[in-house]
C-alpha cells in the first residue's frame, strides 16, 4: 500500500475537492482506504444505497446509467461522492473495466473529517452549488 501522502494528488484532481487546502486533502486521505479490485468486479449498483465513495488510482471504470454506456474512466475519478452526503440510492452502476486500485472514502470516515473540519463543509456546498448550476445551464440555457 501507497503512503496515505502518496494520495493527495489522486485527491487533488477530484473536482469535489477542488477547493480544499492540502491540510485538509491530508485528513480525507488518512480517513481512506486503499483497496484492489479485479477488471469487472461490480463496484456501485444503480438504485442500491451506497455508504462510500471511490477514487480511482489507477485502472479504469466503465459508468452506466440505465444500461446504457456513460463513458469509462481512469485515475483521479471519484465515483459514489453523493453517498458521501445522503443515504440515497446509487444513480449509476460502475464496473471495473480493468484491474483496479481504489481509495475507499466511507460515509462514517468522510463525515468525521467534516466534523473535525467544518470549513470542509463549506468548500464542498460551493463545489456542489456550482455543479448544480452547470446542470441547470446545460439543460435550461
Amino acid at each position: 500500500m501507497a503512503n496515505k501522502k502518496a494520495y493527495l494528488e489522486h485527491l487533488r484532481n477530484v473536482s469535489l475537492f477542488q477547493g480544499c487546502s492540502t491540510k485538509e486533502l491530508e485528513k480525507i486521505a488518512k480517513a481512506s482506504d486503499e483497496i484492489t479490485m479485479s477488471a469487472g468486479t461490480l463496484i456501485v449498483d444503480q438504485g442500491q444505497t451506497g455508504r462510500e465513495a471511490f477514487i480511482v488510482l489507477s485502472g479504469s471504470v466503465v459508468v452506466r446509467r440505465n444500461g446504457k454506456k456513460v463513458g469509462s474512466f481512469g485515475p483521479g475519478t471519484v465515483v459514489g461522492e453523493l453517498s458521501l452526503l445522503d443515504h440515497g440510492p446509487r444513480t449509476a452502476t460502475v464496473v471495473c473495466e480493468t484491474d483496479c486500485e481504489l481509495l475507499l472514502l466511507d460515509q462514517r470516515h468522510f463525515i468525521g473529517v467534516i466534523d473535525d473540519v467544518p470549513a470542509l463543509a463549506h468548500k464542498l456546498l460551493a463545489t456542489l452549488a456550482g455543479r448544480i448550476r452547470d446542470l441547470d445551464r446545460q439543460n435550461f440555457g
